[in-house]
């Protein structure tokens, strides 16, 4: 049937680990851009329609968990296992500034305003840094109750959502008071949490659990049994109609927003999919895997008959001004890296 069609993906090669963790910037004059994090510490940032490869993002020394860009892709950030979080030049590739840490950070999130940066981790600790003062202290916020999988923000940065990777449920947290002010319920560890793009809702997975909650009054929208257990979830931004949802059966399927039926699977990864999200036009979503690629599958019929490969060596106009002069280590890696993978 039609609505069971198999998307042609285009396919990113670049990781050489799993790929952790999937970012779209919002669109900017120059385009929208992708960066992904992954167990090979090193994130990397790509043209968010094309798929092309733009830059890698070299000084981790250990696993990124998490990667960001703020509202106009000027700065990147990234959590990682190496007991830091990195503010980064999205147009040179340069550390801005390395936030050390006691123990591994899991997630990071630029505010709405892009003033501040929150992280978390193992250390059971959200920590908020003043971006225009970074050899400030961060400003602490009241201990998590387990350790911090997910981190965004929320209420136009005057609220801060998390969840743990031991205990169900998301936290809200007030960032004037600093304390809790309302848990949203669930069975199983959230590992995915996403505010819309209009803010109306939080789309959530835990288990094998897909629940969408409204993000003004809490109250719990929808909830939808998936097939298998869920890693990552992504709701359409434009009409808010579909969703999309990728786990530990290595599939990508995309369902009706009102009443969960899936209107299409998507198969291509070898591995488990960890992350998946909406491109900001809606047009497009990626996945990211274990099997250490990212695939742009499109949101629409396709008529492509074979998989597409991304062509990092070749640019677009909307994004030459980040490509040129961005600062990669090893000039030679980057020109054979790309196309290889």
């Amino acid at each position: 049937m039609e609505k069971k069609k198999v998307a042609t993906p285009l396919v990113c090669h670049g990781h050489s680990r799993p790929v952790v963790d999937l970012f779209y910037s919002p669109i900017t004059p120059d385009g929208f851009f992708l960066i992904s994090a992954s167990k090979d510490s090193h994130p990397m940032l790509r043209n968010g329609e094309t798929g092309d490869w733009i830059g890698t993002f070299e000084g981790h020394k250990g696993a990124v968990w998490s990667s960001c860009l703020d509202n106009n892709a000027l700065r990147a950030a990234s959590a990682s296992a190496d007991f830091s979080a990195k503010l980064w030049d999205a147009l040179t590739g340069d550390v801005l500034h390395s936030f050390e840490h006691k123990h591994i950070v899991r997630a990071c999130a630029f505010s709405q305003d892009t003033k501040f940066l929150i992280t978390g981790g193992f250390e059971k600790i959200l920590r908020v840094f003043d971006l225009n003062r970074l050899d400030a202290p961060p400003t602490e916020i009241d201990k998590s109750p387990g350790s911090i999988r997910t981190l965004t923000w929320l209420h136009g940065d005057q609220t801060i959502l998390s969840s743990c990777t031991d205990i169900g449920g998301v936290r809200l947290w007030d960032v004037r008071s600093g304390k809790i002010v309302q848990t949203l319920e669930t069975k199983s560890p959230v590992t995915s949490a996403e505010v819309s793009q209009d803010g109306r809702y939080i789309t959530t997975a835990d288990g094998s659990n897909v629940k969408f909650w409204d993000a003004n009054h809490f109250g719990l929208v929808k909830s939808y049994d998936m097939p298998c257990n869920i890693e990552s979830a992504s709701l359409e931004p434009k009409s808010g109609n579909k969703f999309v949802a990728g786990g530990e059966d290595m599939w990508v399927r995309l369902f009706d927003f009102h009443t969960g039926e899936e209107i299409g699977c998507n198969k291509g990864h070898h591995g488990p999919v960890h992350c998946v999200r909406f491109a900001p036009t809606g047009e497009s979503y990626a996945s990211g895997s274990e099997d250490g690629t990212i695939r742009i599958w499109q949101t629409g019929p396709v008529n492509p008959e074979e998989t597409i490969e991304s062509k990092p060596k070749q640019s677009v106009d909307e994004v030459t001004r980040k490509i040129e002069g961005f600062h990669i280590n090893k000039e030679g890696k980057t020109e054979e890296k790309p196309s290889d993978a």
